[in-house]
């Protein structure tokens, strides 16, 4: 890692900085700059167009009073639709904090890549397809590193690491805020869900041709809830949550199994939806959406007219900057297990805990924050990735400890505007 960065110019380059997600993002990488590697870090965008980055970099300048951004940060095109382009950009790059969707040339030369598009086809796709690939490498892709899904997935190693025994199962709850003018999210996410809903099919394919085995059940197994319930938890109706979290909490506790031993954690993940008003507004959307996205009339109806199809949830022109101030998320985790000296395989869990990740507005603040906050980890403890180990290397990490870079990242988020608060409670 230290020979990579120091024959690299830059440590960071965010890649659609033009987009709606990347300006953020840019906007983020500004704020922490002085976080990097020895207090400084050399970063540059990049995208197809010069001039669109050059109007990122002149909007986050007057946005965040830093006129030094024009001369300081470089500017790199590149294209999907263009190969040679792309392995350019990763090679002058460590990290590639990528905002636009797939990007197979960083496997052949750079360090890291980070994306945004949740769908777990994707995910567990690339990993299937490129996972030797990356390994020959040296190189390490990352997906969901912004609100999917490292609430959740940080969430569940924060309630491990302050439940007293051992924790089998969590629940989490997440709850949306609004302010006054209420909110709304780019049509980006509409569209990934679209598609990620048409290829639901090759999903299960997908999984049945990776052919993992399944994951021990350690005590009481988990009693997954209806499709729609009322929630006292949050005191509201909820619904399963349909993004990636699931999947890559699952593939999270499937390595800490496989490489540490560790005990996997159950996980099932719910979002609530309101009121009865609410209630309405979703069902009939739901119905439309389920109907319109098997065939392909419809789902391009559902792409041209995401703000109608969604009752006003997604839109084209996505929040104004004063919905995103006013918005907020909580995850709240409901987690059970059993106590120290207890044996899971014998009896019903005989404790609780109950923890709580709270941030600002899920999309476009907790995400850049969530990505910029990953890769400034990467950058400051290259020694804590994991590697081929040995049994004895493993065992000695865990006895050390193999989640400090996730803790690294937990008080980072804190400082950065992301609270993780607990409350335990033995029955």
């Amino acid at each position: 890692m230290t020979s990579t960065a120091n024959s690299r110019p830059y440590h960071v380059i965010v890649f659609g900085a033009s987009g709606f997600t990347g300006q953020f993002v840019v906007e983020e990488v500004t704020r922490t700059l002085s976080d990097g590697p020895k207090g400084t870090m050399k970063w540059a965008i990049a995208g197809r167009s010069r001039q669109k980055l050059e109007k990122v970099l002149e909007q986050a300048s007057a946005t965040l009073t830093k006129p030094e951004l024009m001369s300081e940060v470089g500017i790199i095109l590149a294209d999907v639709g263009d190969l040679a382009s792309l392995a350019t950009m990763c090679k002058q790059g460590v990290v590639v904090l990528n905002c636009v969707g797939p990007v197979v040339a960083c496997f052949t030369g750079t360090y890291n890549s980070d994306n945004f598009f949740t769908a777990c086809k994707f995910l567990e796709g690339m990993q299937l397809k490129y996972q030797s690939q990356a390994a020959e490498n040296g190189v390490y892709v990352i997906g969901s590193c912004g609100f999917d899904s490292i609430p959740a997935d940080m969430g569940i190693q924060f309630t491990r690491d302050h439940f007293k025994g051992t924790l089998t199962a969590v629940e989490s709850f997440l709850t949306i805020s609004t302010g006054p003018e209420g909110g709304c999210i780019h049509d980006g996410t509409w569209q990934s869900a679209v598609y990620g809903f048409a290829d639901s099919d090759k999903l299960r394919a997908l999984r049945k041709k990776a052919g993992y085995k399944p994951l021990p059940v350690v005590g009481k197994k988990i009693k997954r809830r209806s499709t729609l319930f009322f929630s006292k938890e949050i005191e509201q109706y909820a619904v399963p949550f349909m993004g990636a979290d699931p999947s890559v909490v699952k593939r999270t506790q499937r390595f800490l199994h496989k490489e540490y031993q560790e005990s996997p954690v159950q996980y099932g993940a719910y979002v609530g939806v309101g009121g009865i008003s609410s209630l309405v507004k979703l069902f009939f959307a739901g119905i439309l959406f389920c109907f319109m996205v098997k065939f392909a009339f419809g789902r391009k109806l559902l792409i041209k007219f995401p703000e109608f199809f969604s009752f006003g949830v997604f839109s084209k022109v996505g929040p104004t900057r004063k919905q995103m101030e006013d918005s907020s998320f909580c995850f709240t985790f409901l987690g059970e297990g059993y106590t120290e000296g207890q044996d899971p395989t014998k009896g019903k869990p005989n404790a609780k805990i109950r923890t709580q990740v709270k941030g600002p507005d899920a999309g476009y603040v907790a995400t850049p924050i969530a990505m910029v906050q990953a890769a400034l980890t990467l950058l400051s403890e290259p020694e804590s990735l994991p590697k081929m180990r040995s049994v004895e290397e493993k065992k000695r990490i865990k006895e050390l400890g193999p989640d400090r870079p996730i803790l690294q990242i937990q008080q980072q988020a804190s400082d950065r505007g992301r609270a993780y608060t607990r409350n335990g409670l033995l029955l």
